[in-house]
């Protein structure tokens, strides 16, 4: 065996409680490596070796180069000073991980062990419910719907005209309003607003006021009638915070540009010398973008500022939560300080941070409950709209994305396949619809919650910033009503399965030739298999089948392209050679969801 690949610390990246009594397990070995991998545990004061538990771990992510091993261990008590070790088998040789490393005889008790002290309720990364069931609608307000034409900026033009960084349309917070019943039929469940304080530019994320709506998209009232109607329709809604940096022309800002040393804000910032001077960036900024001045959050009085800024749009608005703008930049103190004073005013609000790789220093127990999943963006994009991955390469992203973190992280991060700040899924594709239609199946199957950028649904277009930030279309000869459709019937399968959104995940199927990837979502009782077919010609290919839907089991195909169908009883060919799996037919780009669902298993398990 591959010793320098065998990883366990007794660390939460490895071990975590998910209750008293119950804990999450992770071991990492070098791919395909281990023929058998088990977990020996007992409690601290158990000195008879008869009372070894022993639990035999599977493979549950794999990437290229490691298998992950996660299991569950439930001890009955309380898991205090719970004593465990990992015994591993490969041919004839045979290894123990304790906390002294490996050694090739069997520990014995009082030996090469590990040990889990104390299950405190904080330690985990449990979550109310809510926060892994959204599926969330993201809107740029200035433009998704003119709504108060009297709010419209001079010189704006006309709505659909070419989006460029400065021109405006008119969208505001009225528009959303009265397109709520659309996001609602849609059946999305919470809006993530892109910036709506006080800024110069159409974006807004060069904010100049922290306490007021831009005049352009409307006033407070608005804000609190677009909340209200979000949560008549028991839906959510989350501002952005762009904490990170502040616009040139906030107030606090200039103040230092024009009192200098003598400014009682000088510490809010990085400032080089003095005098302030734009044109000679003598100050740090977001992106080196000298309208945008870093803000130093390590300040006291900034830091409280901000907090402040959190609280009041979540107290006085009854907002749901926020999205943190460029939060891998954040101070780990100030994300941490942030949460406990937002999770103070609203025990169960969600707080989403903006990252483009790994989110583990921003997502924990005592940080932010999730992160924008550009990983999983980029890696659906490389295979469905690019081409330049293989089937096989792409399971491996997916696999090494969700091995990152926790599966209860996993099943609320904002998986998301385009932004503001990307070019549209559509438009890489080529304007293929077919090849969006697979993604837009793979988001709303995947592990985490689906995140769709205003005007997805209806086909738009476009490259990157500015030219995805286009006119939301309205006429509904202009929208495409097939792709509408598909996305709603995606959206109600996921809501309505308990294995898509709360299941694990495992790779089934990885055919490069075909190119061709099926993965599966696991409950006790339920099961969703997924089959995408990327390639360009006709498939068929044996996939397996669950012990326990061998039998008692009902067979749906709940959703497939082109046939847009809709629970279906589904009698598959099992192969007379194998019991174990059954033959399934693709056309080229298109994708099979099929579900198992062994009523008397789920009803035993739930009750």
């Amino acid at each position: 065996m591959n010793q320098a690949a065998i990883i366990h610390r007794p660390t939460s990246d490895y071990i975590y409680p998910s209750s008293r009594n119950t804990l999450e397990l992770q071991l990492i070995t070098a791919r395909a490596d281990a023929d058998e991998v088990e977990l020996w545990y007992w409690m601290r004061y158990e000195t008879d070796p008869a009372k070894i538990r022993r639990q035999r771990l599977h493979v549950s992510l794999q990437d290229a180069l490691h298998d992950y091993y996660r299991t569950t261990v439930c001890t009955g008590q309380i898991a205090a000073y719970t004593r465990y070790c990992f015994r591993l088998k490969a041919g004839t040789d045979e290894l123990w991980l304790g906390a002294n490393g490996l050694q090739d005889t069997e520990p014995h008790m009082n030996g090469n062990f590990f040990e889990f002290l104390w299950p405190n309720p904080t330690d985990g990364f449990s979550a109310p419910a809510w926060r892994s069931r959204q599926v969330y609608y993201q809107i740029f307000p200035e433009r998704f719907k003119n709504g108060d034409p009297s709010l419209t900026p001079p010189g704006a033009e006309a709505w659909g005209s070419a989006p460029t960084r400065e021109n405006f349309m008119g969208g505001d917070l009225a528009g959303i309003t009265q397109q709520l019943d659309y996001i609602q039929s849609l059946g999305a469940t919470c809006l993530y607003l892109t910036p709506i304080f006080r800024a110069p530019s159409n974006h807004k994320y060069d904010t100049a006021d922290y306490f007021e709506i831009d005049s352009a998209f409307g006033t407070k009232d608005d804000l609190r009638r677009l909340v209200d109607g979000v949560h008549a329709r028991g839906m959510r809604i989350i501002l952005d915070g762009v904490f990170n940096h502040c616009g040139y022309w906030w107030d606090k800002f200039q103040d230092v540009v024009k009192n200098g040393k003598a400014s009682p804000y000088r510490s809010w910032f990085f400032i080089h010398s003095y005098p302030v001077d734009a044109e000679r960036q003598n100050y740090d900024c977001v992106g080196h973008y000298k309208w945008m001045p870093k803000l130093n959050l390590a300040d006291p009085d900034a830091r409280d500022y901000f907090l402040s800024v959190g609280r009041y749009w979540l107290e006085e608005f009854g907002i749901d939560g926020w999205r943190l703008d460029v939060a891998d930049e954040l101070p780990t103190a100030f994300l941490e300080a942030f949460a406990a004073a937002m999770r103070a005013c609203k025990s169960d609000c969600i707080l989403l941070g903006e990252t483009w790789g790994d989110a583990g220093r921003l997502v924990s127990t005592n940080r932010l409950d999730s992160a924008m999943n550009y990983l999983f963006r980029d890696a659906a994009a490389a295979w469905l709209a690019k081409d330049t991955l293989s089937a096989s390469e792409f399971g491996c992203r997916l696999n090494r994305a969700l091995a990152l973190y926790p599966s209860e992280t996993n099943l609320r991060m904002y998986n998301l396949l385009d932004s503001h700040d990307t070019a549209r899924f559509l438009y890489e594709a080529g304007g293929d619809k077919a090849r969006l239609r697979l993604a837009a199946a793979l988001q709303m199957t995947f592990p985490g919650s689906p995140a769709i950028f205003y005007g997805d649904e209806v086909g738009l277009s476009g490259p990157n910033d500015p030219g995805c930030r286009m006119a939301m279309q309205w006429d509904a000869e202009q929208q495409d009503e097939r792709l509408l459709r598909w996305y709603r019937r995606l959206i109600q399968l996921r809501l309505a399965s308990d294995s898509l959104t709360d299941g694990d995940f495992h790779t089934v199927l990885a055919d490069d030739a075909a190119n061709v990837y099926a993965f599966s979502r696991t409950v006790p009782g339920e099961q969703t298999l997924v089959v995408l077919h990327a390639g360009t010609a006709h498939w068929h290919g044996p996939l397996p089948i669950p012990d326990w839907a061998r039998e008692f089991a009902a067979w749906t195909l709940c959703c497939q392209t082109g046939g847009m169908t809709k629970d279906d009883p589904f009698h598959p060919t099992i192969l007379t050679d194998d019991p174990g799996r059954f033959e399934a037919e693709l056309p080229a780009r298109s994708v099979k969801i099929i579900r198992f669902i062994n009523k008397k298993l789920k009803e035993k398990v739930q009750s």
